[in-house]
């Protein structure tokens, strides 16, 4: 394999601020201590989500995510007949900058609508949630649908068969038989934004909204380098060969299962740019110019056009790491300019 020059950002960009010492070690302290965590679930809040979909509230056009403390909850579980005991199901986030814990619970086997009615708000779609939410909420609320679907679909052994039982706060579950550990995993993957130096390449599958172009982006297979996975990807979905590669952030996404997101920048000759297209994989690609991405960036919700009329051409949305990876080209396109 050609080799590939791989160029280190300067600085990294975090998607969140770092949480201080005092923080991190109270949220350990709840992963460790189910005493401590059943304490904390008392006095912290807690996020409903009703099969994997979150709360939201809205407050003249703006939406948030509704918190509850558990005695409301309760009182809510009550008025609907059922199990009080089904709170203690909640499992650990974390805890906000000021050190109050917060949780999420997944009441999907309660009526909706009565739900709904009784928390003054609407279970959204998550993929929905990203353009509605702002700030901190939107990775909050992606990291508590990530830690409830495992929850969900990892509830046996997979050397046993043997039901796994999870301490109070979630982040883990073990089997009595094997005594075996499981925690919540991170699939990684390489999320790369191609140019040949004045244009962009963007790609689009079939399963994405109509119009929406995103970078490029698969799975890491065992044993590669982010460099090699990177080249891989390229071969094999748009027939390229990068000649750089610039590391920009990392992300944790929910969709459709957890996937650690490894966005690059990557360089290809401007003399081969000729794109042979993996119709398996993708249904369309396109290089983009600096002024046509700008126009893109500029749409902030789904295009809503008739049927009779195509799609518009837009972008993921702000909290996505494409969305990111886009503007950082577009930026730099503009700052060549000046």
């Amino acid at each position: 394999m050609q080799a590939l020059k791989y160029v280190f950002a300067p600085k990294l960009v975090f998607c969140r601020p770092c949480s201080n010492t005092s923080r991190v070690r109270y949220v350990m302290k709840l992963k460790e201590d189910d005493e401590a965590c059943r304490h904390a679930l008392r006095s912290g809040s807690l996020l409903l989500y009703h099969k994997l979909a979150p709360l939201l509230q809205d407050s003249n056009g703006v939406h948030k995510l509704a918190r509850f403390d558990t005695p409301d909850v309760e009182r809510i579980l009550e008025e609907l007949g059922k199990d009080t005991q089904l709170v203690s199901e909640a499992v650990l986030i974390g805890c906000t900058e000021t050190s109050e814990p917060e949780f999420c619970l997944d009441v999907g086997e309660i009526d909706r609508d009565g739900l709904e009615r009784l928390c003054c708000g609407v279970f959204v779609d998550l993929r929905k949630a990203f353009f509605l939410l702002t700030g901190p909420e939107v990775p909050l609320v992606a990291k508590g649908q990530a830690l409830l679907r495992w929850h969900q679909t990892h509830g046996f052994c997979s050397a046993t068969g043997q039901p796994t039982v999870r301490n109070q706060s979630g982040s883990q579950r073990v089997c009595p038989g094997s005594g075996i550990t499981y925690y919540p995993q991170m699939a990684p993957v390489v999320i790369v934004l191609v140019s040949d130096g004045s244009r962009c390449l963007l790609v689009r599958q079939s399963s994405f909204p109509p119009g929406m172009y995103s970078a490029l982006a698969g799975f890491c297979d065992i044993g590669e380098t982010l460099e090699e996975a990177l080249q891989r990807e390229l071969a094999e979905e748009v027939g390229l060969e990068a000649e750089t590669l610039r590391y920009s952030a990392s992300q944790h996404w929910p969709l459709p299962q957890s996937s650690f997101m490894v966005a690059c920048h990557a360089t290809v000759s401007p003399h081969k740019t000729r794109v042979s297209l993996d119709k398996v994989e993708l249904e369309d690609a396109r290089w983009c110019t600096a002024e046509e991405i700008r126009a893109a960036l500029t749409i902030t919700k789904p295009p809503r056009n008739p049927k009779a009329q195509p799609p518009g051409f837009w972008v993921p949305p702000a909290y996505a790491i494409a969305n990111q990876l886009i503007r950082e080209w577009a930026d730099d396109q503009l700052a060549k300019q000046e």
